[in-house]
């Protein structure tokens, strides 16, 4: 039986357009001489739809859809995800499957397993499946599964060990008990730095252990916060990797059950997968929300010089354009660098100087501020004033503002409201400080785009004289191990000084962090490339007393 995984990019509710994606891979399938075509979890609607789901006009239009190309599988058979109705519990629905085939559906299976944690919230929508029967096709039994159905067991992402059970039920059991030939996962699993690597050896050991072939069928590409890497593939009942689709894009393979010699080696490709997941969201967000180009603002720092090059990558040197606004305060560098970089990137270059601005904000002020010492509020000002000048320039030309803050900055409230923190998307801001420089180190590995100068600078916000990033923050290899250790490991206080850092400046942190909430809940959307980003999947009280 000849298998094509269609690795599909689908718009979220674009039931039209998601038709003939689906249809135009059927096609190609066809011409590649497949007998079966496998698309992602919620092809039909694209994921995560969120509470789009509550719209009654979403379910139909998938459930027409899903019939329309059923009529399509006349000489080929289809396993295609989609919303089904729940018909003993009209206020739920369920994650489904349906396996098309001489031109009708022929079965739908449900998903067992709905993860409620991190991104995911499926309990709010969705009934899990009561029972999965394997489906008959071409002499095989083959078991269908969704997602987070092979997930049954805890991992450890950090050292790709299980350290538990997640769920009381394995669905990949109850199948195997059955007899199933084959196993099929549809999935839309979002990327996250050293996950792969998990669940590659994760569906290797199921199909040692069941003595059956697996094919995994991933979505592709970005939807807001989250991104989709694809890498689909086909495993022997060994565990060995049969074929691989690329990942970060579209792509469908079609691969022979009976041909399972192992031909491949997955392996993680580190920082560069991080990099490509970044232009990927970044790409995506631009051309599914309708924005076509995009504004940065561009200190001479790392940061900024970092998000200038990924919009490049994404959307070409002609859709981004850069400004330099130096104040009193700014270095040489800071307009110099920044000119460098936009010539090595091929972009335009707006030079805007604030100083008489931010002189008449003084003056304005002067009266109000009477006896009172300059200190944090003159500083983001400058920040402020900036924000107004690339949110207007947004407004003019009809570009989105990236922002260009870190994970670390964001963690720590060290930015600005209204200021620094003022766009439409936080390219960056899930990395943390030391993670911008090992990507950007990444990328000049070759052409130096980059600046040296901007690596090689101590950070600085400069809005005060000689101003650094460690006057008011620790060393960011020390910040970003503390910051990591809490925010996505989820160790207390007590537990980090244990793992040999001080105890005051743990604290510290830890007490800057929770106290700075209620930026975080101000932000733009950012793209997530760790276990835990600042969004959705970190739902933190803005007025609480918890001390970790």
């Amino acid at each position: 039986m000849k298998i094509a995984l269609a690795q599909i990019n689908p718009v979220i509710g674009d039931i039209e357009g998601n038709k003939g994606r689906i249809i135009s891979a059927i096609t190609d399938a066809k011409k590649r001489g497949a007998d079966l075509v496998i698309f992602p979890e919620m092809a039909a609607i694209g994921y995560p739809p969120m509470d789009l789901l509550i719209n009654n006009k979403l379910i139909k239009d998938n459930l027409a859809m899903i019939d329309e190309l059923a009529a399509e599988c006349t000489d080929i058979a289809v396993i295609c995800g989609y919303v089904d109705y729940n018909n003993e519990n009209f206020s739920m629905l369920y994650d489904a499957a349906a396996f098309l085939n001489k031109g009708k559906v022929v079965s739908r299976h449900y998903k067992t397993l709905l993860p409620t944690y991190d991104v995911f919230d499926e309990m709010r929508y969705f009934s899990p499946a009561k029972n999965n029967e394997p489906v008959v096709f071409m002499g095989r039994r083959i078991g269908i599964t969704i997602c987070e159905d092979i997930w049954s067991n805890e991992y450890d992402i950090d050292n790709s060990v299980v350290v538990g059970r997640k769920y009381d039920t394995d669905p990949v059991e109850i199948l195997a008990k059955q007899g199933i030939d084959l196993l099929i996962n549809i999935a839309a699993s979002p990327y996250v730095k050293r996950k792969n690597r998990i669940k590659w050896d994760m569906i290797s050991r199921i199909a040692k252990k069941y003595s059956l072939p697996v094919v995994y069928v991933n979505q592709v590409g970005g939807n807001d916060s989250l991104i989709f890497d694809g890498n689909s593939f086909f495993v022997n009942s060994s565990g060995g990797f049969v074929a691989m689709a690329d990942g970060f894009k579209e792509d469908i393979i079609v691969v022979d059950d009976e041909k399972q010699n192992k031909t491949v080696i997955p392996h993680e490709n580190g920082i560069e997968d991080v990099r490509k997941a970044l232009v990927l969201g970044l790409k995506d967000y631009f051309s599914k929300c309708g924005f076509s180009s995009a504004v940065v603002g561009l200190s001479g720092g790392i940061d900024s010089a970092l998000t200038a090059v990924l919009a490049v990558q994404a959307l070409g040197p002609d859709k981004v354009m850069g400004f330099t606004m130096p104040s009193e305060y700014s270095s040489s560098g800071s307009v110099s660098d920044s000119k460098k970089l936009a010539e090595n990137l091929g972009i335009r270059l707006e030079k805007i100087p604030i100083k008489e601005t931010f002189s008449n904000y003084k003056t304005v002020l002067a009266g109000l501020f009477h006896g009172l010492n300059e200190d944090v509020t003159e500083e983001n000002l400058q920040a402020r004033i900036r924000g107004n000048i690339l949110m207007s320039a947004s407004n003019k030309f009809g570009s989105l503002l990236l922002t260009t803050g870190n994970k670390s900055e964001l963690a720590m409230g060290y930015c600005t409201l209204y200021g620094d923190m003022a766009g439409g998307l936080a390219v960056i801001s899930d990395l943390p400080k030391t993670m911008v420089y090992e990507l950007a180190r990444h990328i000049n590995r070759g052409k130096k785009v980059i600046p040296v100068e901007t690596i090689e600078k101590p950070p600085s916000a400069e809005l005060r004289p000689d101003q650094k990033d460690e006057d008011s923050l620790p060393p960011y290899d020390i910040l970003d191990s503390i910051l990591e250790m809490y925010i996505e490991k989820h160790m207390s206080a007590e537990e980090i000084i244990k793992a040999g850092y001080d105890g005051g400046t743990v604290r510290s942190i830890l007490k800057t962090v929770n106290r700075n909430e209620y930026k975080r809940r101000q932000a733009p959307p950012g793209l997530k490339v760790t276990s835990k980003a600042f969004g959705t999947g970190r739902r933190i009280p803005i007025a609480q007393k918890f001390i970790p």
